[in-house]
């Protein structure tokens, strides 16, 4: 392990409170820098394929500003019968979204990648780990959709619920190797990756 003392600058690659919040909870110190890359998906490609592009190229766009650090870059994919569902954006998108998806399974695709910018015989350079959450939506009436949406415009989450808030009340199961996955931060694979850079969690 390498001492903290002489531990490499940690960044985020991220414009998401939710991914700085669950970050915090390591009790690592960190930064945050945001990547300016393009989130669309490419046509034909598969949901999971798509998650860990970009998770990929968000770590490496930051890496490329930050030489000698380890980057952490993470991207969802949710999906429907194999189709992609994105952030809604707005009220009107987010209701169609929950009334398609009410009483039904969808598919959280959580990629995440670690960049180390140092010497790269210690990890190959890019760790990437891709973490499946299914989650089943309750089947709920309009108008309990409604006053959700009012109540939390989960307007920036994809598949419009929030399960570290009341969103958590439209769904009926969640089913995940990594309870923090669906948040956006997988911390099970990223203490993983971490760990494998060399990054101590406890002196000892």
């Amino acid at each position: 392990m390498i001492p903290s003392s002489t531990s490499p600058r940690l960044i985020l690659a991220s414009s998401s409170a939710y991914r700085r919040e669950l970050l915090a909870r390591l009790g690592l110190p960190f930064e945050v820098m945001v990547p300016d890359i393009d989130e669309s998906a490419h046509a034909g490609e598969a949901p999971e394929t798509t998650a860990l592009r970009l998770a990929r190229e968000k770590a490496a766009a930051i890496a490329a500003r930050a030489p000698g650090s380890l980057v952490i870059g993470s991207d969802q994919v949710a999906t429907l019968d194999g189709e992609q569902i994105g952030k809604p954006g707005n009220h009107a998108k987010a209701l169609a979204q929950l009334r398609k998806m009410r009483g039904r399974q969808v598919v959280f695709h959580t990629a995440l990648c670690l960049a180390d910018g140092r010497a790269a015989a210690l990890t190959g350079g890019f760790q990437l780990e891709n973490v499946q959450t299914v989650v089943t939506f309750r089947n709920l009436p309009d108008a309990e959709l409604d006053a959700y949406l009012r109540i939390e415009q989960p307007y920036d989450c994809a598949g419009s619920a929030k399960n570290e808030g009341l969103g958590i009340a439209i769904l009926e199961r969640i089913d995940s190797s990594d309870p923090t996955a669906l948040t956006g931060l997988p911390l099970i694979a990223l203490t993983g990756m971490l760990r494998r850079a060399g990054i101590e969690f406890f002196n000892t």
